[in-house]
């Protein structure tokens, strides 16, 4: 059966339908009555009603609005979804990460204080299952998979500060003590579960989407089991209004906004409790104080986001003050848990919520899902074969522009990769710098850099091109599309500021005024200014394409420029007399051959 990739199932799940337990039959051990429970649902709801700022211990104010123009001193805590070992590495969890990435680096580049979190997800029955066919330990086989994440990371430029796994004792020793402090509280009880489950996903369903499905599974295409069990539950239902509410007061917090409208209107449909344990397998957290029952997958991962940060130590954490996180990143198909049941457990515990989620969509191949058995499927060997062709800095930029990064599927074509990098990589942004670095090494030799000034001293404009403007407005165009989370916007409003040089030299033919000796002060402002403009794109491609945008930083001598990238990128800073070198930093390709 094909499948859609999607990046790493994080959580070891790969739909939204089964966290609502709606049909679900639940008796509850618990001994407190029905009244009670509502009591403390209403008053656990009153705790949420106060407005904290970041650096309390308390609640967070659910209309905070976070991607708006921020401090440069505010820290930023940017996350993927940990991905599960179970699997192996592919486009999807490249993408992903690739937008925290670039997020995370431009942010450092605006000089915050940024921590950026990646990591696996190892527990669970299928990493029982497989360890066991193998006949090796569940542990082995995690240690095996976890590097091989961890090398895919580092083989893709991820950039990342921690790479946290749920098997590591840090994290365990914090879900231990988060899920105590739940079971304090009374939002966690002990019942039962009688009702569709889907063993390969390892997840329940309920009876209506059982139904929808033909009591078969989404994914694999196996029949639905009838399961009861006994579980662990968590109160979601007692986060009914809150929830509700922080979707409203908060419109931005899940994006894209067709995410967002499906979550609430899911929400409204009616939120009741979900089981947080399970009996059937051993691999994985025990309960605290029974061992008999181990904490599900998705909620033991769901906490890595803070049991990095050591938040269950409270005061005494150092890393505290990254919480919460600006932006919790992933795709589409587990949006449910990161924006419902771990808002609502993060209630629960009276820590601040996370500012912002974004779940894109999927990568798609020629039109079809992807499907190992349609040969379609991009897996780690496929795309590094990609990086050899194009080189790594190409495949990031175009992941990250022609990615789902909105509410609509992408399609990877090799005809469309071959396309943009032709097009915006190749003939405008390498074209360009090779073009005003050897005019200026033709017409000033070992002058180095002409100045923009004339002879009076005053900078001199050519027509209608304000340059310093020109640059400051596309240097803000691309904060503001970074805060927004458009990683396209930025990086295609960077190469259209290239696309404009290519105009402007078009335009006033310096080639033809190298002739006229009259014209060598205009000459001069030209190449200063194609040059000078084409430097600053690179400061603001450097998140996108760390490696090629080093090699012209190191051809125009300007690897001393430091500083934030406001600072970076402010007009003047390439120093006339300086020697540059001619760029190529785009080789071309031989196009691909038609399937």
């Amino acid at each position: 059966m094909g499948f859609v990739i999607s990046c790493g199932a994080s959580c070891g799940v790969s739909t939204i339908r089964s966290a609502v337990m709606a049909s679900a039959a639940v008796k509850s051990y618990s001994r407190l009555s029905s009244k009670r429970q509502a009591t403390r649902a209403v008053e656990s709801s009153r705790l949420f009603l106060g407005r904290r700022s970041r650096g309390s211990r308390g609640v967070f104010a659910p209309n905070r609005q976070i991607f708006t123009t921020t401090s440069s001193s505010e820290p930023c805590y940017v996350t993927t979804p940990i991905y599960y070992v179970n699997d192996k590495p592919h486009i999807g969890h490249v993408y992903t990460s690739t937008l925290a990435d670039v997020y995370a680096r431009f942010q450092r580049s605006q000089g915050r204080d940024v921590r950026f979190l990646t990591g696996t997800d190892e527990h669970g029955q299928k990493v029982e299952q497989s360890a066991e066919k193998r006949g090796i330990e569940p542990q082995q086989l995690a240690d095996e998979n976890s590097a091989f994440f961890r090398d895919a990371m580092e083989n893709f430029g991820i950039e990342f500060d921690d790479f946290i796994r749920t098997t590591d004792p840090r994290h365990k020793e914090q879900v231990t003590k988060f899920i105590q402090q739940l079971k304090d509280k009374d939002f966690v009880y002990l019942g039962e579960f009688e009702g569709w489950y889907d063993e390969g996903q390892e997840e329940y369903v309920t009876e209506s989407t059982a139904a929808e499905q033909d009591f078969k599974s989404a994914i694999s295409g196996k029949p639905l089991v009838k399961a009861k069990q006994e579980n662990y539950f968590f109160r979601l239902s007692a986060f009914q209004d809150k929830l509700e509410a922080m979707f409203e007061e908060n419109p931005d917090l899940v994006l894209p906004k067709a995410r967002s409208n499906e979550v609430l209107n899911r929400i409204k449909a009616g939120l009741q409790d979900v089981p947080i344990s399970r009996t059937s397998f051993t691999w994985g957290i025990p309960m605290p104080d029974d061992e008999e029952h181990v904490i599900y997958v998705w909620i033991d991962a769901l906490f890595n986001y803070i049991s990095a940060l050591q938040l269950a130590e409270g005061d005494e954490s150092k890393l505290a003050k990254y919480w919460p996180a600006t932006v919790h990143i992933m795709a589409k198909e587990i949006v449910w848990f990161h924006a419902v049941i771990w808002p609502a457990v993060l209630m629960a515990l009276e820590l601040p919520l996370p500012g912002r989620v974004y779940a894109h969509g999927f990568w798609i191949r020629d039109g079809k899902k992807m499907s190992k058995s349609l040969g379609n499927f991009v897996d780690l060997e496929t795309l590094t074969g990609y990086c050899d062709t194009y080189g790594l800095d190409s495949i990031r930029y175009f992941l990250l522009t022609q990615g789902p990064i909105g509410a609509i599927d992408s399609n990877w074509s090799d005809e469309r990769l071959y396309d943009i990098y032709s097009d915006e990589l190749v003939n405008t942004l390498g074209n360009c710098a090779s073009r005003t670095t050897s005019m200026i090494n033709k017409y000033y030799k070992q002058d180095g850099v002409p100045s923009e000034m004339d002879s009076s001293g005053a900078r001199r404009q050519v027509g209608e091109y304000d340059w310093p403007a020109i640059t400051q407005e596309a240097t803000n165009t691309c904060v503001e599309c970074v805060e927004t989370f458009d990683l396209p916007g930025a990086a295609t409003t960077a190469v259209g500021l290239v696309g404009k040089v290519d105009t402007f030299i078009s335009e006033t033919e310096p080639f033809r005024l190298a002739k006229d000796e009259s014209k060598k002060e205009e000459l001069a402002a030209i190449l200063y200014q194609c040059m000078e403009t084409v430097r600053i794109a690179g400061v603001l491609l450097e998140s996108v394409m760390p490696e090629k945008m080093g090699q012209l930083e190191e051809a125009l001598g300007t690897a001393e420029i430091k500083g934030t990238l406001q600072e970076r990128t402010a007009w003047g800073q390439l120093q006339p007399g300086s020697l540059v070198k001619k760029v190529a930093l785009f080789p071309r390709v031989d196009p691909p051959t038609p399937a």
